[in-house]
Parts: C-alpha cells; sequence; structure tokens
C-alpha cells in the first residue's frame, strides 16, 4: 500500500510540474518572457506561487531545469574509465549512458511544445545568456572529469573534445525541432550528433563530390 500511495504522489509532482512547464512556455509565447511573471504563471496553472517555486528556483528554471537533471549519471559515466576506451569513447559512452537513463524521466512533448520552447530560449536575450551559461558550466565540468580520468590528456584538447560533442548535440537537436520533428526523431538527431562528434566532420555524408566541368 505504501509503495502503491508514493507512486500516486510521484505522479502528481509529474503531472503538476509538466503543468507548470506547458503553461509557462505558453504565457512567454503569449506575452513575452519578460513580461510574463511567476505569479501569473502559478495562476494560470491553478498553483500556489509557493508550489511553483518548490520544483522551480526561478522562472527560467522551466525552460532549463531539465538539464541539471541526472547529471552525475553523466559524471560518473566520464569517470568509468575503461582499459579500451579513448577520450572520445568514454565521452560518447558517458553520453549514451546519460541518456539512457533520462529518456524515459522526460515527459512525452509534441513537435509544436518543442518548437516553442527551442524558439524561446533562440529568440530571448536573458534565455540566451542563461543558456549559454549552462552549457559552458557542463562543458567546463565535463572536461574536468574527463581530465581526470584521461591523466594524460592536455586540458586545452579535453575542452575542445566536450565543446565540440555538445556543440554537435545542441545545434542537431535545436535543428532537428526547428524542422518541426518530433520527439523520437529529436533522440535520432542528438544520436547521429555524437558519431559525427566522434568520427570527425568527414565521417558525416550527406554530400555530393563535385563533377568537373565538361570539356
Amino acid at each position: 500500500m505504501v509503495a502503491v500511495e508514493e507512486s500516486r504522489r510521484d505522479r502528481k509532482k509529474r503531472l503538476t510540474r509538466q503543468r507548470i512547464v506547458d503553461t509557462a512556455i505558453r504565457l512567454f509565447e503569449e506575452q513575452g518572457y519578460e513580461k510574463t511573471t511567476v505569479a501569473q504563471i502559478a495562476a494560470a496553472a491553478d498553483v500556489d506561487p509557493k508550489t511553483f517555486f518548490n520544483y522551480f528556483g526561478t522562472k527560467d528554471e522551466v525552460l532549463f531545469n531539465d538539464v541539471r537533471q541526472d547529471l552525475d549519471v553523466l559524471y560518473g559515466a566520464i569517470a568509468e574509465r575503461r582499459a579500451e576506451e579513448g577520450p572520445g569513447e568514454a565521452l560518447a559512452r558517458a553520453v549514451r549512458t546519460y541518456a539512457a537513463h533520462r529518456r524515459p524521466r522526460v515527459p512525452s512533448r509534441g513537435a509544436v511544445e518543442l518548437s516553442a520552447a527551442a524558439r524561446l530560449a533562440l529568440s530571448t536575450p536573458a534565455l540566451q545568456v542563461r543558456g549559454l551559461h549552462v552549457l559552458l558550466e557542463l562543458q567546463q565540468r565535463m572536461a574536468e572529469e574527463l581530465c581526470a580520468a584521461f591523466p594524460e590528456l592536455d586540458p586545452v584538447t579535453a575542452a575542445a573534445m566536450t565543446g565540440a560533442l555538445l556543440g554537435a548535440i545542441q545545434h542537431a537537436g535545436y535543428a532537428s525541432v526547428h524542422k518541426g520533428r518530433s520527439q523520437a526523431e529529436l533522440w535520432q538527431a542528438t544520436e547521429r550528433a555524437v558519431d559525427v562528434a566522434l568520427h570527425g566532420l568527414l565521417a558525416a555524408g550527406g554530400t555530393r563530390p563535385r563533377k568537373g566541368r565538361a570539356r
């Protein structure tokens, strides 16, 4: 009975949290991010402002809170250096381990909602700054974990590797949602980004060789 009650409680929390996110994104789209207050989001989501702050510290965390969820799984996977792996393989494995852990916990979202969230993050100055800060913080921590796992690795190289990987994932994801693709297609896009970052630009394909001029 206790397990059932806990499951119901967790489900209620998840649904409340998702309702706040959905409401916030809608209000941001309708009246602008800067003009939307936490009080308005709470009222429209039919929750008390205190409830909002139980889930999010600030209104920008509505869009960025998920990025910081369960990151210990990612960092721990990097630290688990395997004998047969180089730094690149370790990074790719860690990202895939994190994705396998997080994706079942991410609420299902339609293409319209995904597109709206991405559009807000890209077009709102305050959110652009916040997103850059979150990304740089993640990149730096990943580079530090990589250097700890591979002491022979130059820190500048580690920074370049994590930057290339996260940049590929970020922009592939944005391109996917900008094209109105589904959440499943978004996951596929990020997987492809990991492959491109791991194997290099020449492995990407998708281009045609130039034909010589007819003589």
